[in-house]
């Protein structure tokens, strides 16, 4: 298709958290439109910088890391269908005018199509392109949800505020859409472009992480790996047939999907993995476990409509429906907190890894939020800021509204909500397994007596080679409660490295809504 006066028509497609050719609709949509596609990643400098209020290096070694590599991957994947990856360093609001000029020396770029975002830096980009690049066309497409903005029964400002009812609505009234076909041979890149080096971590200002082989994320960025995972998880093992028994694990790599970063970055798509999920269900098993997913991927879209909803409240003290409480920012414990230091070993085994690797259970991510803001009263935005820079996985809409959530200022009906940290220690790593791998100091303290170093009498101590004080620290804090659970040492009959074993009901599954077979009380958590 030839533009005016013969110009080849050319389209810009910006991909920012969208970093896959399978499912995705903007690049479909350029290969339909136009002569010459560019798909083009910018490294923008504002994502190297600090966080809002705290400063902590927005984009930590290990985030990046798996950036580049989803960068690389898929610059490789357009190469294998005939097209390639343009990269720069620089804002898009800058970059992709710079490019446009370019382009109208000896064609005519018709459009630039890029992934809607809902939260405020996202959205500050969309707004500058807009402006920066007329008159050429910004053209916003909805891809990052597994349920389709257009297709929800309500209008976003009618979004429920308790997740129950949004899931009720959203399976009762709405489809998932189809995965989009992409094409075997895209459409080529304008001749004459620079595709451009992709930058190494220390370009962008970045140590380089230490890889450590306790990992329970020992994965490379990209898509291709994200596909792997899927057909190991699913396919190669079965795993997903036992997924709601074992999600609560700690240690080990297939005790969940860990699609999370995957989904964080674009590399898979959420409808991708529901039809891995229908198809298992057709040709396999269909379950609990199978359906958990779908639930997981429900949970996702929930915090994204809550952001559209509710903008910027996402990140006020008050949250969102504001409700004002007393924090602190106390340096002194939100560095232990951070550093994993706490004296609570469940607490800093959880914090030790995610310093590691950049990964965190499920588990440990609920727990370490109730600890900082229930029994530390610290400024919840202390904890989100500190996930943003540390995790793999980091998703501006689930991290927030997860703390939210935590916090007792979000989106949950129990605005009282707090986690026993021995109780759920015990209930999760029963033998101490998961403490003994990460607090290596504790390691002489058999079985589950490890959760309570502070509780064990002289002689054990002294035969584990631990002193309170000096090898490891006294508790920063001693909730009330945990003293109903401090002699339990190992009793429960969940298995190895807190993988819970299949029973009828587990007490503390699900952090998001309440078990209405239990009462409410401080044992629950």
């Amino acid at each position: 298709m030839a533009g005016s006066g013969n110009k080849l028509k050319t389209v810009i497609c910006l991909l920012r958290n969208d970093l896959r050719y399978h499912d995705n609709e903007i690049l479909k949509w350029g290969h339909q439109n136009a002569d010459n596609v560019i798909p083009l990643y910018c490294f923008d400098p504002r994502h190297y910088k600090g966080t809002w209020h705290f400063e902590f290096p927005k984009t930590g070694p290990f985030r990046l890391k798996f950036l580049l590599e989803s960068v690389s991957d898929l610059r490789n994947t357009l190469k294998q269908v005939g097209s390639g990856l343009l990269v720069r360093h620089g804002e898009p609001e800058v970059i992709v005018p710079q490019l446009i000029k370019q382009i109208g020396l000896q064609g005519d770029c018709v459009a630039v199509a890029l992934q809607e975002e809902v939260t405020k830096e996202e959205l500050d980009v969309e707004n500058g392109l807009v402006k920066s690049c007329q008159p050429v066309t910004v053209k916003k497409f909805w891809g990052s949800t597994l349920y389709h903005k257009q297709d929800v029964p309500f209008r976003i400002n009618n979004v429920a505020n308790v997740f129950t009812a949004f899931r009720k609505q959203v399976e009762s009234q709405c489809r998932v859409r189809q995965v989009i076909q992409m094409p075997d041979k895209y459409k080529p890149l304008p001749p004459g472009l620079d595709e451009g080096v992709i930058p190494s971590m220390a370009d962008l200002g970045v140590a380089d992480e230490v890889s450590d082989s306790r990992s329970a994320f020992p994965f490379s960025g990209g898509e291709s790996t994200g596909l792997e995972r899927i057909q190991h998880y699913f396919w190669d093992k079965n795993y997903v047939a036992k997924y709601k028994e074992t999600r609560n694990g700690l240690i080990g790599s297939d005790y969940s999907t860990k699609f999370s970063t995957w989904l964080a970055h674009g590399c898979l798509s959420p409808r991708k993995i529901y039809e891995e999920v229908k198809k298992y269900e057709r040709q396999r098993e269909a379950n609990q476990s199978t359906y958990w997913v779908i639930f997981e991927l429900i949970w996702r879209d929930y915090f994204k409509f809550v952001a559209m909803k509710f903008g910027n409240k996402l990140f006020y003290l008050s949250g969102l429906l504001g409700i004002y409480k007393e924090w602190n920012q106390n340096k002194e414990m939100f560095d232990a907190w951070r550093e994993g230091r706490t004296g609570v070993p469940f607490v800093d085994a959880n914090m030790r890894e995610m310093k590691a690797t950049g990964f965190m259970s499920n588990r440990g991510r609920q727990n370490v939020a109730s600890f900082l803001t229930k029994d530390l009263k610290l400024d919840w935005r202390l904890g989100a800021e500190w996930f943003e820079h540390l995790l793999m996985d980091h998703d501006v809409c689930s991290n927030y509204g997860n703390w939210l959530y935590s916090a007792g200022v979000g989106n949950d009906p129990r605005q009282d909500r707090k986690f026993n940290m021995i109780k759920q220690g015990l209930d999760y790593d029963p033998q101490g397994d998961y403490i003994r791998l990460w607090v290596p100091e504790l390691s002489g303290i058999k079985d589950g007596g490890v959760h309570t170093p502070w509780t064990q009498s002289k002689s054990v101590l002294e035969r584990a080679d631990v002193e309170l004080g000096r090898t490891y620290p006294y508790p920063i804090v001693q909730a009330p409660e945990w003293n109903r659970h401090t002699g339990r040492g190992g009793s429960s009959k969940r298995g190895r490295g807190g993988r819970p074993e299949p029973r009828g009901k587990q007490r503390g599954i699900d952090f998001y809504f309440s078990n209405p077979s239990q009462k409410r009380g401080g044992d629950k958590y």
